[in-house]
């Protein structure tokens, strides 16, 4: 019942939101459009973005504590199979899939991973709403960037407030979930939750860390965002080069929508909704939509079958 319930959300979401990409635009302009792209494009676009992935991989490497990090190997190949598995199952199951490949190959506390990949999601959305509201003064009007700013400062509220829990309490939350925990019957099961959890959060406590795995998010957000803007020119879409950073931002957060595998429908319709603000034709706008999700998807199944070999368990 639960299973059929997600997928349901996931249906409902990508034929809604499908609906709303393809309205307004027409079927034989689109193919005229894909026909007429220089195809070339596609290369650069893919190099940039797998140096993107490269980074968000070093950053999820180095949120580890230094005494349990994985190798920079281990983090790729469960990474890739995140990602191939977000492309393929609904509602972000790649996060989980990521969290058991890490733990299969590197012996990585399920806990602790759990609590670094959270740490992610939130500077994921903190760093993409600064870099959205950086490049404002060079952006088109949209609605919803009031909303952006109030949510990039909620973010910005946690990630301090939880800092300074830990320079006012130390640790002793952690020890005191431990005691509580090993009351229950399962108990025995979730021995050292607490000191694990507290090694994914360790960059809350180390101010050099933090900023390392800011800096990182955003050089790999840009880097995203360029390779956005490079596909365009297969379309010549005549867009500047900040226009990257707008369609990136329509994307990542439309992702944070149930949606199904591969956020299909909801991919195209922000990208669409995106490129309406320089009046791109809605024709024109799905086209390069399209095409931008398939390099950001296809690689990734790919990269990720390829992962799998790597995550054996080490003998």
């Amino acid at each position: 019942m639960r299973r059929a319930l997600i997928w349901a959300v996931a249906l409902a979401s990508t034929v809604g939101f499908g609906y709303l990409a393809i309205r307004d635009a027409h079927p034989d302009e689109v193919w005229d459009a894909l026909q007429n792209a220089n195809i070339w494009w596609v290369v650069p676009s893919l190099a940039v973005l797998v140096a993107a992935v490269a980074v968000r991989v070093l950053r999820w490497q180095l949120l580890f504590h230094e005494d349990t990090r994985p190798s920079y190997g281990a983090t790729a190949a469960a990474a890739l199979i995140g990602l191939a598995v977000n492309s393929l199952l609904p509602l972000r199951a790649g996060e989980a899939a990521r969290v058991i490949a890490l733990n299969r190959r590197a012996r990585t506390s399920p806990v602790e991973s759990v609590a670094t990949v959270a740490l992610e999601r939130i500077l994921d959305v903190l760093c993409l709403l600064l870099l959205l509201l950086a490049a404002l003064p060079w952006l088109p009007e949209v609605d919803w960037v009031g909303a952006a700013a109030a949510v990039a400062l909620a973010l910005t509220a946690v990630l301090v407030g939880a800092a300074l829990a830990f320079a006012l309490f130390g640790d002793r939350p952690f020890h005191a979930l431990d005691r509580v925990l090993k009351r229950l019957p399962f108990g025995h099961r979730v021995e050292h939750v607490g000191a694990n959890l507290r090694r994914g959060l360790v960059a809350l406590r180390d101010p050099m860390l933090a900023v390392t795995a800011v800096v990182l998010t955003v050089v790999s957000w840009l880097l995203t965002s360029v390779s956005f803007w490079l596909l365009t020119l297969a379309f010549d879409l005549d867009l500047p080069l900040v226009s990257g950073v707008l369609i990136l931002a329509a994307v990542g957060f439309s992702v944070i929508l149930p949606a199904g595998p591969g956020s299909l429908g909801v991919f195209e319709a922000a990208t669409v909704v995106a490129l309406a603000a320089y009046d791109v034709p809605a024709s024109a706008a799905l086209s390069y939509a399209f095409t931008l999700h398939a390099v950001n998807l296809i690689p990734y199944i790919v990269a990720g079958a390829i992962a799998v070999r790597f995550t054996r368990p080490p003998r």
